[in-house]
């Protein structure tokens, strides 16, 4: 395939970015879209030109680094992550836009990389048990009913990419929070911070500076891993019932 790429260039987080076009050829449709940046970054290089930079990482769609805003979509026409999305998505002579993440939160450091440290710092305020659980048989022997394990574990698989935040029109991480609380909040583990860990990490969500959630629903459409958008109720209902106790 003969592809056009419109790629978003930004020598750092002070300087004003611009879309820079390349042609790329000889692009096999069984190629990873990461390989295709390598193919293009190769070039790049070959010419004296400085290569795109972009995050990446496990290349299996696991870790959430490879995240990419892809013709207008988070990670691609297809959901699932960029490093799993393929080049038989696209057509030979397609011309395609490749940027970073799009919020506030979420400052471009270069090219296509940007800084999510924010995530970590609302996991740090309270996505944590305390309570010793010893090794792995030693947990496994507290007895979880079926539903909430099933609950926790379909949040637990957020990879925390921040395509809900990308594809949010407010640049909200309500879907991220959520994800991160609820998995916890369910578990016996997770008790002792039940209250104190939706408060803590919504208080710094919004201290990060993340929009509003309005419900759009569009984080849960662009989510690779499917994190529902009932999530986010579930969350303010935890969040309510804290508050109310606090209170008390």
């Amino acid at each position: 395939m003969k592809l056009t790429l419109r790629v978003w260039r930004q020598q750092n987080p002070e300087t004003p970015g611009t879309m820079a076009t390349y042609e790329v050829d000889n692009i096999s449709a069984d190629m990873s879209f990461l390989e295709m940046l390598d193919t293009l970054n190769e070039e790049l290089t070959l010419a004296g030109d400085e290569p795109v930079a972009f995050d990446h990482d496990c290349r299996e769609g696991i870790c959430g680094a490879c995240s990419l805003v892809i013709n207008g979509d988070a990670h691609g026409p297809e959901r699932t992550t960029t490093c799993q999305l393929h080049m038989r998505s696209f057509a030979d002579g397609d011309t395609i836009d490749i940027e970073p993440w799009r919020a506030s939160a979420f400052p471009v450091i270069k090219d296509l990389v940007v800084d999510r440290s924010s995530f970590d710092r609302i996991i740090q305020s309270g996505g944590y048990i305390s309570a010793p659980t010893g090794t792995a048989p030693d947990a496994h022997a507290t007895p979880v009913p079926k539903p909430d394990a099933d609950f926790a574990f379909e949040h637990a698989e957020c990879i925390g990419c921040g395509a809900c935040v990308a594809a949010c029109p407010n640049g909200s991480a309500m879907l991220f929070t959520s994800a991160k609380v609820n998995h916890l909040n369910v578990l016996p583990q997770g008790a002792p911070e039940r209250e104190t860990r939706v408060l803590d990490m919504v208080a710094q969500m919004d201290e990060e500076g993340f929009g509003g959630c309005t419900l759009t629903g569009e984080c849960a459409t662009a989510c690779p891993k499917g994190i529902p958008l009932p999530s986010i109720a579930a969350m303010n209902k935890e969040w309510l019932r804290a508050t109310r106790k606090v209170r008390r």
